[in-house]
Protein backbone atom coordinates (compact mmCIF):
# COMPACT_ATOMS: atom_id res chain seq x y z
CA UNK A 1 0.00 0.00 0.00
CA UNK A 2 1.15 3.37 -0.69
CA UNK A 3 2.42 5.87 1.52
CA UNK A 4 -0.91 7.71 3.39
CA UNK A 5 0.19 11.74 2.08
CA UNK A 6 1.67 10.61 -1.59
CA UNK A 7 -0.33 10.81 -4.60
CA UNK A 8 -1.85 7.14 -5.11
CA UNK A 9 -0.70 7.78 -8.98
CA UNK A 10 2.51 9.98 -9.98
CA UNK A 11 1.16 13.42 -10.76
CA UNK A 12 -2.66 12.37 -9.35
CA UNK A 13 -3.72 14.68 -6.12
CA UNK A 14 -5.06 13.07 -3.42
CA UNK A 15 -8.69 13.51 -2.30
CA UNK A 16 -9.58 14.91 0.74
CA UNK A 17 -12.50 15.60 2.22
CA UNK A 18 -13.29 18.26 5.52
CA UNK A 19 -15.80 17.72 7.54
CA UNK A 20 -16.54 20.79 10.48
CA UNK A 21 -18.01 20.37 13.51
CA UNK A 22 -20.38 22.86 14.95
CA UNK A 23 -20.04 24.25 18.46
CA UNK A 24 -21.34 28.03 18.05
CA UNK A 25 -18.10 31.04 18.81
CA UNK A 26 -15.65 28.41 19.31
CA UNK A 27 -16.07 27.39 15.42
CA UNK A 28 -13.86 30.60 15.05
CA UNK A 29 -10.91 27.70 15.60
CA UNK A 30 -12.49 25.76 12.09
CA UNK A 31 -12.24 29.21 10.03
CA UNK A 32 -8.64 29.96 11.37
CA UNK A 33 -7.34 26.09 10.68
CA UNK A 34 -9.49 26.33 7.89
CA UNK A 35 -7.84 29.66 6.81
CA UNK A 36 -4.32 28.13 7.15
CA UNK A 37 -5.23 25.03 5.40
CA UNK A 38 -6.60 26.46 2.64
CA UNK A 39 -3.12 28.98 1.63
CA UNK A 40 -0.86 26.43 2.91
CA UNK A 41 1.80 25.09 -0.14
CA UNK A 42 1.34 21.68 1.32
CA UNK A 43 -2.55 21.70 0.14
CA UNK A 44 -1.76 21.93 -3.37
CA UNK A 45 -1.13 17.81 -3.09
CA UNK A 46 -4.79 17.56 -2.54
CA UNK A 47 -8.16 17.74 -4.11
CA UNK A 48 -11.15 19.44 -2.07
CA UNK A 49 -13.54 16.78 -3.22
CA UNK A 50 -16.28 18.02 -0.58
CA UNK A 51 -16.86 19.58 2.62
CA UNK A 52 -19.78 18.87 5.15
CA UNK A 53 -20.52 21.32 8.39
CA UNK A 54 -23.23 21.64 11.75
CA UNK A 55 -24.29 24.79 12.95
CA UNK A 56 -20.93 27.20 13.16
CA UNK A 57 -19.24 24.48 11.14
CA UNK A 58 -21.71 24.24 8.59
CA UNK A 59 -21.10 28.33 7.91
CA UNK A 60 -16.83 27.81 8.09
CA UNK A 61 -17.60 24.50 5.14
CA UNK A 62 -20.41 27.01 3.47
CA UNK A 63 -17.68 30.09 2.96
CA UNK A 64 -14.57 27.91 1.92
CA UNK A 65 -16.82 26.00 -0.36
CA UNK A 66 -18.29 29.24 -2.33
CA UNK A 67 -14.54 30.23 -2.82
CA UNK A 68 -13.85 26.96 -4.15
CA UNK A 69 -16.32 26.93 -6.64
CA UNK A 70 -14.08 29.34 -8.23
CA UNK A 71 -11.03 27.47 -7.16
CA UNK A 72 -9.56 30.35 -5.05
CA UNK A 73 -8.50 29.39 -2.31
CA UNK A 74 -6.93 32.60 -1.27
CA UNK A 75 -11.28 34.17 -1.59
CA UNK A 76 -11.46 31.20 0.83
CA UNK A 77 -9.55 32.72 3.57
CA UNK A 78 -10.47 36.42 2.85
CA UNK A 79 -14.27 35.26 3.68
CA UNK A 80 -13.58 33.39 6.70
CA UNK A 81 -11.79 36.04 7.92
CA UNK A 82 -14.49 38.73 6.43
CA UNK A 83 -17.28 36.84 8.23
CA UNK A 84 -15.77 36.47 11.78
CA UNK A 85 -14.56 39.58 12.00
CA UNK A 86 -18.27 41.08 10.75
CA UNK A 87 -19.81 38.24 13.17
CA UNK A 88 -17.81 40.44 16.53
CA UNK A 89 -19.39 42.24 18.89
CA UNK A 90 -17.51 45.31 18.04
CA UNK A 91 -20.25 48.41 19.04
CA UNK A 92 -20.72 49.25 22.51
CA UNK A 93 -24.33 48.01 22.22
CA UNK A 94 -23.03 44.93 20.80
CA UNK A 95 -20.35 44.43 23.69
CA UNK A 96 -23.11 45.16 26.12
CA UNK A 97 -25.55 42.66 24.50
CA UNK A 98 -22.56 40.03 24.66
CA UNK A 99 -21.81 40.19 27.90
CA UNK A 100 -25.86 40.12 29.22
CA UNK A 101 -26.27 37.09 26.96
CA UNK A 102 -23.56 35.24 28.55
CA UNK A 103 -24.46 36.31 31.90
CA UNK A 104 -27.97 35.24 31.05
CA UNK A 105 -26.99 31.96 29.76
CA UNK A 106 -24.58 31.27 32.40
CA UNK A 107 -27.28 31.97 35.40
CA UNK A 108 -29.68 29.81 33.29
CA UNK A 109 -27.37 27.21 33.32
CA UNK A 110 -27.40 27.84 37.35
CA UNK A 111 -30.60 27.78 37.46
CA UNK A 112 -30.94 31.23 38.54
CA UNK A 113 -32.89 32.52 36.07
CA UNK A 114 -35.62 30.95 34.28
CA UNK A 115 -34.61 29.67 30.80
CA UNK A 116 -37.11 31.93 28.05
CA UNK A 117 -37.97 30.49 24.85
CA UNK A 118 -37.42 32.05 21.83
CA UNK A 119 -41.31 31.90 20.86
CA UNK A 120 -41.93 34.45 23.82
CA UNK A 121 -39.40 37.13 22.40
CA UNK A 122 -39.15 39.60 19.39
CA UNK A 123 -35.01 39.15 19.73
CA UNK A 124 -34.86 35.61 18.51
CA UNK A 125 -36.71 36.85 15.53
CA UNK A 126 -34.36 40.07 15.28
CA UNK A 127 -31.21 37.92 15.93
CA UNK A 128 -32.07 35.37 12.80
CA UNK A 129 -32.66 38.28 10.55
CA UNK A 130 -28.77 39.61 11.46
CA UNK A 131 -27.45 36.22 11.02
CA UNK A 132 -28.84 35.92 7.48
CA UNK A 133 -27.52 39.48 6.52
CA UNK A 134 -24.33 37.81 7.73
CA UNK A 135 -24.14 35.38 5.73
CA UNK A 136 -25.62 37.32 2.50
CA UNK A 137 -22.40 39.74 3.34
CA UNK A 138 -20.28 37.08 2.00
CA UNK A 139 -22.51 34.83 0.20
CA UNK A 140 -24.41 35.57 -3.34
CA UNK A 141 -26.76 32.90 -2.97
CA UNK A 142 -28.49 34.01 -5.92
CA UNK A 143 -26.11 32.83 -7.86
CA UNK A 144 -25.60 29.24 -6.46
CA UNK A 145 -27.57 26.17 -8.30
CA UNK A 146 -27.85 22.70 -8.36
CA UNK A 147 -24.64 20.45 -9.24
CA UNK A 148 -25.84 17.48 -10.66
CA UNK A 149 -22.97 17.18 -12.87
CA UNK A 150 -20.74 17.09 -9.91
CA UNK A 151 -18.11 19.78 -11.27
CA UNK A 152 -17.66 21.25 -8.33
CA UNK A 153 -16.93 19.96 -4.10
CA UNK A 154 -19.15 19.07 -2.83
CA UNK A 155 -20.83 20.72 0.57
CA UNK A 156 -23.26 18.92 3.19
CA UNK A 157 -24.95 20.60 5.85
CA UNK A 158 -26.68 18.99 8.65
CA UNK A 159 -29.94 19.48 10.69
CA UNK A 160 -32.26 17.75 12.09
CA UNK A 161 -36.71 18.17 11.40
CA UNK A 162 -37.53 18.86 15.13
CA UNK A 163 -41.51 17.61 13.78
CA UNK A 164 -40.28 13.97 12.45
CA UNK A 165 -37.19 13.41 13.82
CA UNK A 166 -35.36 12.51 11.10
CA UNK A 167 -31.69 14.31 10.34
CA UNK A 168 -31.70 15.94 7.25
CA UNK A 169 -28.68 16.56 4.99
CA UNK A 170 -28.83 19.26 3.17
CA UNK A 171 -26.53 18.23 -0.49
CA UNK A 172 -25.16 21.33 -3.12
CA UNK A 173 -26.04 18.21 -5.92
CA UNK A 174 -29.20 18.18 -4.88
CA UNK A 175 -30.45 20.79 -3.02
CA UNK A 176 -30.37 24.44 -3.80
CA UNK A 177 -28.37 26.09 -0.97
CA UNK A 178 -29.74 29.36 0.51
CA UNK A 179 -29.20 31.15 3.39
CA UNK A 180 -32.32 29.32 5.24
CA UNK A 181 -30.50 26.23 5.12
CA UNK A 182 -27.57 27.41 6.67
CA UNK A 183 -29.97 28.96 9.23
CA UNK A 184 -31.80 25.68 9.58
CA UNK A 185 -28.33 23.97 11.02
CA UNK A 186 -27.40 26.96 13.35
CA UNK A 187 -31.19 27.19 14.75
CA UNK A 188 -30.21 26.28 18.37
CA UNK A 189 -33.86 25.73 19.88
CA UNK A 190 -32.76 27.88 23.02
CA UNK A 191 -32.21 31.09 20.82
CA UNK A 192 -33.48 30.74 17.75
CA UNK A 193 -37.02 30.00 16.00
CA UNK A 194 -37.31 26.72 14.08
CA UNK A 195 -36.44 27.35 10.58
CA UNK A 196 -38.76 26.45 7.87
CA UNK A 197 -37.18 25.11 4.77
CA UNK A 198 -38.85 22.69 2.01
CA UNK A 199 -41.54 21.86 4.01
CA UNK A 200 -39.62 20.59 7.24
CA UNK A 201 -39.28 22.15 10.51
CA UNK A 202 -35.54 22.45 11.48
CA UNK A 203 -33.92 22.86 14.28
CA UNK A 204 -29.76 23.01 14.98
CA UNK A 205 -27.86 20.27 13.25
CA UNK A 206 -25.90 19.27 16.66
CA UNK A 207 -28.66 16.88 17.54
CA UNK A 208 -28.03 15.17 13.98
CA UNK A 209 -25.21 14.59 12.58
CA UNK A 210 -22.26 16.61 13.79
CA UNK A 211 -20.77 17.28 11.33
CA UNK A 212 -21.98 15.21 8.49
CA UNK A 213 -19.51 12.29 7.73
CA UNK A 214 -21.82 9.32 5.93
CA UNK A 215 -22.73 10.96 3.15
CA UNK A 216 -19.20 12.73 2.90
CA UNK A 217 -17.16 9.73 2.17
CA UNK A 218 -19.35 9.24 -1.36
CA UNK A 219 -17.37 11.23 -2.62
CA UNK A 220 -14.65 8.63 -2.38
CA UNK A 221 -12.24 10.93 -0.98
CA UNK A 222 -8.62 9.34 -0.03
CA UNK A 223 -8.49 11.50 3.18
CA UNK A 224 -11.15 12.46 5.79
CA UNK A 225 -10.28 15.67 7.65
CA UNK A 226 -12.27 16.03 10.36
CA UNK A 227 -12.02 20.04 12.44
CA UNK A 228 -13.01 18.99 16.04
CA UNK A 229 -14.31 21.56 18.52
CA UNK A 230 -15.72 19.63 21.64
CA UNK A 231 -12.77 17.62 23.21
CA UNK A 232 -12.82 13.61 23.55
CA UNK A 233 -11.02 13.83 26.82
CA UNK A 234 -12.13 15.26 30.29
CA UNK A 235 -8.98 15.15 32.82
CA UNK A 236 -11.19 15.69 35.70
CA UNK A 237 -14.30 14.64 36.90
CA UNK A 238 -16.81 17.44 36.06
CA UNK A 239 -18.54 18.29 40.16
CA UNK A 240 -20.11 21.74 39.09
CA UNK A 241 -23.41 22.17 37.25
CA UNK A 242 -21.50 24.40 35.04
CA UNK A 243 -18.78 21.82 34.42
CA UNK A 244 -21.35 19.03 34.25
CA UNK A 245 -23.49 21.29 31.53
CA UNK A 246 -20.20 21.61 29.47
CA UNK A 247 -19.10 18.35 29.35
CA UNK A 248 -22.62 16.69 28.62
CA UNK A 249 -22.57 18.97 25.67
CA UNK A 250 -19.33 18.02 24.66
CA UNK A 251 -20.10 14.15 24.94
CA UNK A 252 -23.37 14.79 23.22
CA UNK A 253 -21.62 16.45 20.25
CA UNK A 254 -19.41 13.76 19.85
CA UNK A 255 -21.45 11.10 19.97
CA UNK A 256 -22.53 10.83 16.07
CA UNK A 257 -18.95 11.68 15.05
CA UNK A 258 -17.25 9.38 16.72
CA UNK A 259 -19.97 6.65 15.56
CA UNK A 260 -19.15 7.16 12.02
CA UNK A 261 -15.48 7.59 12.29
CA UNK A 262 -15.36 4.03 14.20
CA UNK A 263 -17.02 2.60 11.37
CA UNK A 264 -14.53 4.05 8.81
CA UNK A 265 -11.49 2.78 10.57
CA UNK A 266 -13.27 -0.57 10.62
CA UNK A 267 -13.65 -0.81 7.09
CA UNK A 268 -10.22 0.47 6.94
CA UNK A 269 -8.75 -2.38 9.13
CA UNK A 270 -10.76 -5.27 7.29
CA UNK A 271 -9.21 -4.24 3.87
CA UNK A 272 -5.96 -3.78 5.56
CA UNK A 273 -6.84 -7.18 6.76
CA UNK A 274 -7.89 -8.76 3.03
CA UNK A 275 -10.78 -9.86 5.05
CA UNK A 276 -12.92 -7.27 2.61
CA UNK A 277 -11.81 -7.22 -1.21
CA UNK A 278 -10.37 -3.93 -2.19
CA UNK A 279 -10.94 -2.53 -5.49
CA UNK A 280 -14.74 -2.87 -4.70
CA UNK A 281 -17.46 -0.88 -3.27
CA UNK A 282 -15.20 0.11 -0.12
CA UNK A 283 -11.42 2.05 -0.25
CA UNK A 284 -9.36 2.50 2.93
CA UNK A 285 -9.61 6.35 4.05
CA UNK A 286 -6.79 7.69 6.45
CA UNK A 287 -8.61 9.61 8.96
CA UNK A 288 -7.12 13.14 10.37
CA UNK A 289 -8.37 15.26 13.11
CA UNK A 290 -7.53 18.64 14.11
CA UNK A 291 -8.89 19.04 17.47
CA UNK A 292 -9.72 22.09 19.44
CA UNK A 293 -7.31 21.66 22.83
CA UNK A 294 -8.90 22.34 25.99
CA UNK A 295 -7.59 25.84 27.11
CA UNK A 296 -8.88 28.94 29.60
CA UNK A 297 -9.83 30.95 26.72
CA UNK A 298 -12.78 28.45 26.32
CA UNK A 299 -13.17 26.45 29.77
CA UNK A 300 -14.02 29.66 31.79
CA UNK A 301 -17.89 29.77 31.28
CA UNK A 302 -18.44 26.30 29.45
CA UNK A 303 -21.35 26.39 26.97
CA UNK A 304 -22.01 29.73 27.18
CA UNK A 305 -18.31 31.03 25.74
CA UNK A 306 -19.69 29.16 22.51
CA UNK A 307 -22.22 32.31 22.34
CA UNK A 308 -19.15 34.55 23.24
CA UNK A 309 -18.88 37.31 20.12
CA UNK A 310 -16.32 39.46 21.95
CA UNK A 311 -13.60 40.33 18.93
CA UNK A 312 -10.30 39.63 21.40
CA UNK A 313 -12.00 36.06 22.10
CA UNK A 314 -12.82 35.11 18.32
CA UNK A 315 -9.63 36.11 17.47
CA UNK A 316 -7.72 33.97 20.02
CA UNK A 317 -9.52 31.56 18.49
CA UNK A 318 -8.70 31.88 15.19
CA UNK A 319 -5.20 32.13 15.96
CA UNK A 320 -5.34 29.16 17.90
CA UNK A 321 -6.92 27.12 14.71
CA UNK A 322 -4.26 28.47 12.38
CA UNK A 323 -1.56 27.72 14.90
CA UNK A 324 -3.05 23.74 15.04
CA UNK A 325 -3.09 23.43 11.37
CA UNK A 326 0.38 24.44 11.37
CA UNK A 327 1.10 21.20 13.91
CA UNK A 328 -0.90 19.32 11.75
CA UNK A 329 0.78 20.12 8.48
CA UNK A 330 3.78 19.45 10.30
CA UNK A 331 2.81 16.15 11.37
CA UNK A 332 1.79 15.42 7.86
CA UNK A 333 5.65 16.39 6.35
CA UNK A 334 6.96 13.82 9.09
CA UNK A 335 4.92 11.50 8.43
CA UNK A 336 5.54 11.38 4.79
CA UNK A 337 9.37 11.66 5.37
CA UNK A 338 8.67 8.65 7.95
CA UNK A 339 7.06 6.55 5.40
CA UNK A 340 10.18 7.28 2.94
CA UNK A 341 12.34 5.28 5.47
CA UNK A 342 15.01 7.96 4.35
CA UNK A 343 16.95 7.66 7.93
CA UNK A 344 18.71 11.11 7.21
CA UNK A 345 15.87 13.02 6.22
CA UNK A 346 13.58 11.98 9.11
CA UNK A 347 16.76 12.67 11.57
CA UNK A 348 16.52 16.12 9.70
CA UNK A 349 13.14 16.81 11.07
CA UNK A 350 14.29 16.84 14.62
CA UNK A 351 15.52 19.82 16.28
CA UNK A 352 18.54 20.59 17.66
CA UNK A 353 17.26 20.12 20.82
CA UNK A 354 14.70 17.55 20.65
CA UNK A 355 14.07 14.48 22.22
CA UNK A 356 13.09 11.06 21.73
CA UNK A 357 11.92 8.72 24.66
CA UNK A 358 11.05 5.03 23.46
CA UNK A 359 8.91 2.68 26.15
CA UNK A 360 7.20 -0.51 26.09
CA UNK A 361 6.35 -1.82 24.30
CA UNK A 362 8.83 -0.81 22.14
CA UNK A 363 12.66 -1.51 21.54
CA UNK A 364 15.59 0.24 22.80
CA UNK A 365 13.91 2.14 25.67
CA UNK A 366 15.52 5.17 26.95
CA UNK A 367 15.96 8.25 26.23
CA UNK A 368 18.00 9.99 23.10
CA UNK A 369 19.16 12.81 22.60
CA UNK A 370 21.68 14.35 19.80
CA UNK A 371 22.27 13.80 15.97
CA UNK A 372 24.38 10.34 16.48
CA UNK A 373 22.01 9.02 18.89
CA UNK A 374 18.74 9.74 17.15
CA UNK A 375 20.08 8.64 14.46
CA UNK A 376 20.85 5.20 14.97
CA UNK A 377 17.39 4.63 16.87
CA UNK A 378 15.54 6.19 13.88
CA UNK A 379 17.87 3.49 11.39
CA UNK A 380 17.20 0.61 13.47
CA UNK A 381 13.75 1.39 14.99
CA UNK A 382 11.58 3.99 13.26
CA UNK A 383 12.43 2.86 9.59
CA UNK A 384 13.63 -0.90 10.30
CA UNK A 385 10.95 -2.20 12.95
CA UNK A 386 8.11 -0.18 12.90
CA UNK A 387 5.29 1.90 10.38
CA UNK A 388 2.23 4.40 11.02
CA UNK A 389 -0.92 2.28 10.78
CA UNK A 390 -3.06 4.05 7.95
CA UNK A 391 -6.40 2.46 9.27
CA UNK A 392 -5.93 4.39 12.60
CA UNK A 393 -6.87 8.18 12.79
CA UNK A 394 -4.29 10.81 13.30
CA UNK A 395 -5.05 13.52 15.94
CA UNK A 396 -3.51 17.09 16.49
CA UNK A 397 -4.20 18.28 19.61
CA UNK A 398 -1.28 20.10 22.16
CA UNK A 399 0.62 16.88 20.37
CA UNK A 400 -0.16 14.89 17.07
CA UNK A 401 -0.80 11.60 17.95
CA UNK A 402 -0.32 8.30 15.51
CA UNK A 403 -1.09 4.96 15.93
CA UNK A 404 2.49 3.22 15.65
CA UNK A 405 2.77 -0.79 14.63
CA UNK A 406 5.65 -3.62 13.72
CA UNK A 407 6.33 -4.51 10.32
CA UNK A 408 7.34 -7.99 9.10
CA UNK A 409 8.37 -10.22 11.72
CA UNK A 410 7.36 -7.50 14.29
CA UNK A 411 4.08 -6.96 13.03
CA UNK A 412 1.95 -9.11 15.87
CA UNK A 413 4.29 -8.23 18.67
CA UNK A 414 4.25 -4.16 18.57
CA UNK A 415 1.48 -1.79 18.68
CA UNK A 416 1.31 1.85 20.38
CA UNK A 417 0.94 5.32 19.72
CA UNK A 418 3.56 7.63 19.02
CA UNK A 419 3.57 11.09 20.01
CA UNK A 420 4.86 14.03 18.38
CA UNK A 421 5.55 18.26 19.74
CA UNK A 422 6.92 20.04 16.75
CA UNK A 423 8.08 24.13 16.94
CA UNK A 424 8.32 25.68 13.52
CA UNK A 425 7.49 22.80 11.77
CA UNK A 426 10.70 20.71 13.36
CA UNK A 427 9.97 17.91 15.73
CA UNK A 428 11.30 18.72 19.13
CA UNK A 429 9.98 15.87 21.02
CA UNK A 430 8.50 12.03 20.26
CA UNK A 431 7.43 9.62 22.59
CA UNK A 432 6.66 6.06 21.80
CA UNK A 433 4.58 4.11 24.09
CA UNK A 434 2.00 1.91 25.16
Amino acid sequence: MSSPTRADHAGTPRRVAIACQGGGSHTAFTAGALKRLLLAEEIRRYQVAGLSGTSGGAVCALLAWYALLDDDRDRAARLLERFWSDNSATEPWEQLANVGLMWASTLQELGVLPVISPYDTPASVVAMDEFRQLLERQVDFAQLGLDAAARHPLLLIGAVDVLSGEFRTFNSRRDRITADTVLASAAIPTLFRAVRVDGGTYWDGLFSQNPPVRELIDTAPDELWVIQINPQEQPLEPTTVIEIADRRNELSGNLSLYQELHFIEKIDQLLDEGLLASGGRYKQIVVRVIALPRTPLTEQLGTASKLDRDPAFIRALMTLGEQQADAFLAGLAFEQVWAGRDAEAVVGSFAEDAELVSSAPFPRQGRYRGTEQLRRFVDDVLCGELQLDPTRKQVAREQVIWTVRGRGDHAAALEGRAVARFRDGQVTGLWLGA
